[in-house]
């Protein structure tokens, strides 16, 4: 039993560099810049995902310091190319701006390709039935 002990490794965390978030395929550093109410655009999207804390993945629109559901907005007269706000709490957003592209993550494909599936699953259903009563 004392062997068993002795031997067994320890789990560690990940520890992040920065905190980001992930929108559209873009990794996006979120900085300290906050950025003013008459600046903010239109809502382009929201954290879905988070990160795996032991292995780093992450797909889709993620984030490692942000809950599911904080919002994403265009900054006036900024490229989304080059940054987005995000909504840190009630009237306040902090300035996000573009790092790298996201890297490939299966569910990325999975996800997209999911619904178009279940479209053909049900169109296909819809036919069957359709030819079985026709047949009757």
């Amino acid at each position: 039993m004392l062997f068993i002990f002795t031997v067994t490794t320890s789990v560690q965390a990940l520890s992040w560099a920065y905190s980001f978030v992930v929108w559209n395929g873009n990794v996006y550093e979120v900085k300290e810049e906050k950025v003013l109410e008459s600046d903010i655009g239109k809502e382009i999207g929201e954290v879905k995902t988070k990160p795996n804390d032991m292995t780093g993945d992450y797909y889709g629109n993620a984030s490692n310091a942000y809950p599911k559901g904080t919002k994403y907005f265009e900054i006036n007269n900024i490229s989304t190319e080059n940054a987005i706000s995000v909504e840190v709490g009630d009237n306040e957003w902090q300035k996000a701006v573009y790092v790298h592209q996201a890297p490939f993550h299966w569910m990325d494909i999975f996800t997209k390709i999911l619904p178009i599936f279940i479209l053909i699953g049900i169109v296909i259903f819809i036919l069957v039935r359709f030819k079985k009563r026709q047949n009757k």
